[in-house]
């Protein structure tokens, strides 16, 4: 009787085995950790209103190193790694990617400002990086990868890679010459199509901004997670459209996502999601990372550290995409008077980051101004400037970096309108804008291009009876300025030299009206 007890027990343990070897996996954890919108931002550093230290990419990777050897997890960047900061950029973002690499980082996804050093240097960071980088609605550069899956936990999850459609007016238009940005939404579609019978999970990593995020969980159905980036929001908690889960973690390192997930028979069965500070005083560093930061810092400040005059006040760019700032107000001073025009319009996006008061050095203004532009000063009808304003003003909701900062002009404007109906009075010189008469407004190579969306500028010069291109140089009578032989960056630098002594403030040239 003895020896049958034992025999059906064994013989129950093997039919346990074999059963547990055909029958669906449990549940099981899976920890997605992400960034977004790094810009290169490496060091720890002091925001206006903030006497904290905050950020530091070696302080991250140690967080992340200690939550990746809790659970089973994929670290992930949603683009805009490698370009804005003069850490990153005095080397055309390769540091950015040497420390991703340390990290381990399992897959990022390419944001509009990687292709800000055009796609040779673009295709070169992507064959340094020793992780797949993204793009599946991206034509013409090969290195760029649709997806990736990556098996974590038992898990087999797939990452799909989405950059915005806007990416061609967002950088400078040489950069991208011969892509094609293709719609996100069908893009996505068509590889969860293909891949939703392949994995149990599908993140969708992307770089189109929050409020596009939730449009695309609306339109394609089968994303499990959009992880994201583009539009530097701070989701302190993750949102839930249909099915899909959609979190994103600030800007410039100064937090890291942690999601965690758990699925059962390839559904998401719970969901917890929260964004930890990157607070140095209180964490400890990543020394590979740190040691790493450290060495191109160094020869930053070697190149960059001369001191070059002093800020008697905080010039702020965080409110340039929302309202007039007082470091628009000073960059758009400069841009005038440097080229004699009238008036200048610039884009608060391409204002990167602030001037605290105190010394400034040739590498303050480069971060502020990261981008390789120059000054052109163009022929416009009060009209075109009109247009060109009120489509500076009609993205403000999301913060698009269109939105202008100005010099010799002030104007006001509802936010309550519709857009391409808010603008209200508008004075070039303390005069009423003619809308027939013709001035000259100066601005940047980027914006004459048409980038930011920018046509008005645009098509001014192209309008012109003598406009044509020789050997790619445009010549047009309605370019009244162009100095493309020095960068803006470096015409600022000049200026701060000069005046040694620096000052802004806003003096009420952008005005909000409630209705």
């Amino acid at each position: 009787m003895q020896h049958s007890k034992i025999a059906f027990v064994a013989f129950m343990a093997a039919i346990l085995v074999v059963m547990a070897a055909i029958l669906p996996c449990g549940a099981a954890d899976l920890r997605i950790l992400y960034f977004n919108d790094f810009h290169g931002f490496a060091e720890s550093s002091r925001r206006i209103g903030s006497d904290e230290l905050q950020g530091g990419i070696a302080h991250l990777s140690f967080r992340a190193a200690e939550l990746r050897k809790e659970k089973p997890s994929l670290l992930l960047a949603a683009g805009d790694m490698i370009q804005g900061d003069t850490w990153a950029n005095l080397f055309a973002g390769k540091p950015s990617i040497d420390v991703m690499n340390a990290m381990g980082v399992d897959a990022m996804v390419v944001g509009n400002h990687e292709f800000d050093f055009g796609k040779t240097v673009l295709a070169k960071r992507i064959a340094e990086a020793r992780f797949p980088v993204l793009g599946a609605n991206v034509t013409g550069l090969d290195a760029l990868k649709p997806y990736v899956i990556r098996e974590v936990n038992g898990l087999k999850v797939a990452i799909i890679g989405v950059v915005t459609e806007e990416t061609p007016s967002a950088t400078h238009p040489s950069n991208v010459a011969g892509l094609q940005f293709l719609p996100v939404a069908r893009t996505v579609r068509q590889y969860v199509s293909e891949l939703r019978h392949r994995v149990d999970v599908i993140v969708v990593l992307s770089h189109i901004g929050y409020n596009a995020d939730m449009e695309l969980a609306g339109a394609v159905n089968g994303i499990d997670v959009i992880v994201g980036g583009h539009s530097h929001t701070k989701a302190v908690k993750e949102i839930t459209v249909g099915k899909t889960v959609i979190v994103q973690a600030w800007e410039h390192g100064l937090v890291l996502g942690v999601l965690d997930l758990t699925v059962e028979s390839g559904r998401i069965t719970s969901v917890s999601d929260r964004l930890e500070s990157i607070t140095p005083a209180l964490m400890k560093k990543d020394e590979k990372v740190a040691a790493i930061v450290e060495n191109y810092a160094g020869q930053v400040r070697e190149s960059m550290g001369k001191v070059i005059g002093e800020a008697l006040v905080d010039l702020n760019a965080e409110n340039a995409r929302t309202g007039e700032s007082n470091m628009g107000n000073f960059v758009a001073d400069i841009i005038r008077k440097e080229s004699g025009a009238q008036a200048a319009i610039i884009n608060g996006g391409g204002l990167r980051t602030s001037i605290m008061k105190g010394p400034v050095t040739v590498g303050n203004i480069y971060s502020v101004l990261p981008f390789n532009n120059y000054i052109l000063s163009i022929r416009l009808t009060g009209q075109q400037i009109r247009d060109a304003l009120e489509y500076g003003v009609s993205g403000i909701e999301a913060k698009e970096g269109r939105f202008p900062q100005v010099s010799g002009i002030s104007f006001a404007y509802s936010p309550a309108r519709e857009a391409g109906k808010r603008i209200a009075a508008i004075r070039i010189a303390g005069k009423p804008l003619e809308l027939t008469r013709h001035y000259t407004v100066a601005t940047n190579d980027f914006l004459a291009a048409g980038g930011d969306g920018y046509q008005v500028f645009r098509e001014a010069i192209r309008q012109a009876p003598d406009f044509e291109i020789v050997g790619g140089t445009i010549r047009s009578s309605n370019i009244v300025y162009n100095d493309a032989g020095r960068w803006l960056r470096d015409v600022v630098v000049s200026e701060v030299q000069k005046e040694k002594k620096i000052t802004s403030a806003v003096e009420g040239r952008i005005r909000t009206e409630s209705k």
